[in-house]
């Protein structure tokens, strides 16, 4: 196993052309033995064994060392490996067979479009889709590289930022992550950006995609504040969620050592920029960052030369990536529809069990989904992508998007007084009267 990765590290060294998307799904199990190692070694098997002997004598010692008091899960994580279990984590999938390898593969050579089904391709990788998405596009991007970034550490980290989202979530989980960072994949490749963009700014563009939700605990900022949270406190109510989102990240790229090659400055750097991008994706900032957009493109003074500029851009990229599900086609929007605000629904039953005020858009009797979606695309989503296209006109992706925007919204608009708010009917198909009725209106919309 040993002698197989210093080939393949060799390989990428010497500048062969490897796919390491591709890789990881096929060396699932290799790694999993080298990173378990690792990870063990850096615990100690002493401790491990002492853990399963006198866990009293841990509970002041290693325990408290490896508590990571920011987090709402990495703590039950370590937790279970001092005790001695082996965790499920990325590295300890069973390999695939062949058909879904070659069904991921062919996914990959097409990550680049917007009709990608990451809800697909997280199946095809068994639940594995950050990881390998990310690897592979680190690997057609020339990062891997350009930062001479060490393979071991780097499946490490996404590996930790891809456990750390809570699977039980139905939206804020590891899938969202992978579909904002192909469709920030996407925007980077966007001419009036690629051209301009150094590999630092694909580098922070697709790390901030992938982790700016990394240990979201399923609920919004408000439920935080009122129920006194310690991060509500911590982070004086204020982007509460970003910033532990941000705090979070930048725990485990130390953790992971992955940039530790690099100098101090700019492994700082990076961290700074990364919250900058991260933060940005606070909805309560939405109007500043749409009217400073609006105001670069009515001035005609944009300039990505700039890197305060660039900068800027990838803040905007990546909150058109967090809320893109609008914008794609029907079948996945709903899917995310139906996700986020199932999530949404949770939080209102955790309100009402708690004898708390049910928050807006959290109470599944009176919010129906069509209403929540039509609210979400008119005041967050159109305003943004408008600007968005016309940054980027003229783009055939921005026009592929704006279609679709306005097809879903005259489909929930359509839906929303055909059912009651609990009878609402969302799986609908090409075929279906109601969609169909739907996608005519919307090729009335200018």
């Amino acid at each position: 196993g040993a002698g197989a990765y210093r080939q393949w590290s060799l390989g990428e060294r010497r500048g062969r052309s490897i796919d390491y998307g591709i890789v990881m799904v096929e060396m699932h199990q290799l790694m999993g033995q080298i990173l378990e190692s690792v990870e063990l070694a850096l615990i100690g098997s002493d401790q491990l064994k002492a853990a399963s002997s006198r866990p009293g004598e841990v509970e002041c010692g290693t325990r408290r060392k490896l508590k990571r008091l920011l987090s709402f899960q990495r703590y039950c994580h370590a937790s279970r490996l001092l005790k001695g279990l082996m965790p499920h984590s990325p590295g300890s999938l069973h390999l695939l067979d062949d058909d879904y390898l070659g069904q991921a593969a062919h996914m990959l050579s097409k990550v680049d479009t917007w009709n990608f089904d990451i809800f697909l391709f997280d199946r095809l990788t068994n639940g594995n889709s950050l990881v390998t998405l990310m690897c592979h596009l680190f690997n057609v991007c020339g990062l891997i590289h350009h930062f001479q970034l060490d393979m071991v550490k780097l499946h490490r980290f996404l590996g930790m930022v891809q456990e750390d989202y809570h699977s039980h979530n139905p939206y804020h989980n590891a899938v969202h992550a992978a579909d904002v960072t192909q469709a920030m994949y996407c925007y980077l490749k966007e001419t009036k950006l690629a051209e301009q963009l150094t590999p630092l700014d694909v580098f922070l563009g697709l790390m901030a995609a992938a982790a700016h939700d990394v240990d979201h605990p399923g609920v919004n900022q408000p439920f935080l504040i009122k129920t006194r949270h310690h991060l509500a406190s911590l982070y004086q109510n204020t982007s509460v969620l970003e910033s532990h989102h941000w705090r979070s990240t930048v725990g485990m790229l130390r953790e992971s050592g992955l940039l530790s090659h690099l100098s101090a400055d700019m492994s700082l750097d990076i961290e700074q920029q990364l919250g900058s991008l991260i933060l940005a994706t606070d909805i309560n900032r939405q109007n500043e960052f749409l009217m400073t957009l609006r105001e670069h493109l009515d001035n005609q003074d944009m300039d990505l030369q700039l890197v305060t500029h660039r900068h800027f851009i990838l803040q905007i990229a990546l909150k058109c990536a967090d809320v893109c599900n609008p914008c794609r086609d029907w079948e996945l929007s709903r899917q995310w529809s139906e996700r986020v605000c199932e999530e949404f629904y949770r939080q209102g039953d955790l309100e009402k069990k708690f004898d708390l005020e049910i928050s807006p858009l959290c109470d599944q009797q009176t919010d129906s989904i069509p209403a929540i979606q039509i609210g979400f695309i008119s005041y967050i989503v159109e305003p943004l992508f408008e600007e968005w296209q016309r940054f980027t006109a003229p783009s055939m992706l921005s026009q592929i998007m704006m279609g679709h925007l306005h097809k879903n919204k005259a489909c929930w608009s359509r839906l929303r007084y055909v059912h009651t708010p609990a009878e609402t009917k969302t799986h609908l198909h090409p075929g279906d009267p109601e969609l169909e009725e739907g996608h005519k209106e919307a090729e009335d919309i200018p």
